[in-house]
């Protein structure tokens, strides 16, 4: 089963994107910030990340850097998912390593079709290398 972490400091779009996911038949586990997410990191793996840009302490855009620096989590696809949906803010997501950029608010299909898509392809390149 596809597992996903979802790194959002609003509780009504946690819940309501958690509620998205699980009804695709995802398994979801939530944070709240940055430094949560890279705590529940060292001992989840998860088969994609979502991350808001605006979070309190480090900003998603940061996270999402980190990700896809360290060996650990590089493959790991991320999928920013903000307000911030300028295409500056798309770019530079991009240019830090987002897989996707989802705007809010949030279409339930358009996700899950981004989520598919991206875990598709980690399936495949999960299974090849362990």
């Amino acid at each position: 089963m596809t597992t996903v972490l979802l790194v959002e400091d609003s509780l009504t779009e946690t819940e309501m994107l958690s509620r998205y996911l699980k009804q695709a038949g995802l398994t979801v586990f939530t944070a709240f910030s940055s430094e949560e997410a890279q705590l529940k990191l060292q001992f989840q793996t998860p088969d994609l990340v979502i991350i808001d840009v605006i979070l309190p302490g480090q900003s998603g855009f940061e996270l999402c850097r980190q990700l896809k620096t360290n060996v650990s989590t590089q493959k790991i696809p991320v999928v920013i998912c903000s307000t911030k949906g300028t295409q500056a803010d798309i770019l530079w997501g991009t240019m830090l390593g987002a897989d996707a950029y989802i705007p809010k608010p949030v279409n339930q299909q358009h996700l899950v079709q981004t989520i598919e898509q991206l875990t598709s392809g980690f399936q495949h390149w999960r299974g090849s290398t362990i």
